[in-house]
This record gives structure tokens, C-alpha cells and sequence, in this order.
């Protein structure tokens, strides 16, 4: 197999559940292959750099097998490469999400903390 279609190398590859999803990711302009945008119809060849974008993280990969049929996690892994500088930039920004998270309680006051904010309210407003 010289060439595969990208949406379905994407599929292969289990960065996407499905095809239509990896498809609309293309459309959306959250992959890209040597630095610019493509259609899911773009063939693509080993050696082809992509950029790859989910939630977050975004992932720069060097293809090295080509696949158009889904297999397991484990053969998955070893059609592609993600370059050093990709997994640095992740981990930074991993880390800097969670720093920035750390100080944020996402718990709600309770009864007693409410009665305070509303007593400190009421002498404010005195």
C-alpha cells in the first residue's frame, strides 16, 4: 500500500472514533498535513508530517505505516511517531493547566460559610 485516504488513516490510527468524526475534524481545519490544510479525499504517503488537533492538546506526528483497516491500540501505535517537540509542548501546557487549576475549588460554600459571606456582605454595606 503506497497511499491511504487521510480520514481513513486518521480512523486507523484511533485518533478518531469513526470516520465521519475524523472527517469533520479535516473539515474543520484541525489536521493538517505538511503544514497545510487538506480534504479527507487527500491521499497521503509515509513520511508525511501531520498536525493534529484535540481538546487541548495538539499533536505533531511523522507517519511510518500506512493502514486503512482498524486494529488494536497496540498495532495502532506503530503507524505513526509524535515528534519530541510535540510531546514537550504537551506536557508544558498539561502542567500549566493544572497549575492554573490548582487554586480553583469548584465546591460549593456550606451553610456556615454562606451565614459569613452574609454577614460580611451586610457589614460591608453598612
Amino acid at each position: 500500500m503506497e497511499k491511504v485516504r487521510i480520514d481513513k488513516w486518521l480512523w486507523a490510527a484511533r485518533f478518531f472514533k469513526t470516520r465521519s468524526i475524523a472527517k469533520q475534524a479535516i473539515e474543520g481545519g484541525k489536521v493538517h498535513a505538511d503544514g497545510q490544510r487538506v480534504k479527507a479525499s487527500k491521499e497521503i504517503t509515509a513520511g508525511t508530517l501531520l498536525k493534529i488537533r484535540q481538546g487541548w492538546d495538539e499533536k505533531e506526528v511523522e507517519i511510518i505505516a500506512l493502514s486503512d483497516q482498524r486494529r488494536g491500540a497496540d498495532i495502532a501505535q506503530t503507524l505513526y511517531r509524535e515528534t519530541e517537540t510535540s510531546i514537550a509542548k504537551r506536557e508544558q501546557y498539561a502542567a500549566e493547566r493544572k497549575a492554573s487549576n490548582a487554586g480553583i475549588s469548584s465546591d460549593r460554600p456550606n451553610k456556615k460559610q454562606r451565614r459569613q459571606i452574609h454577614r460580611f456582605l451586610r457589614e460591608s454595606q453598612d
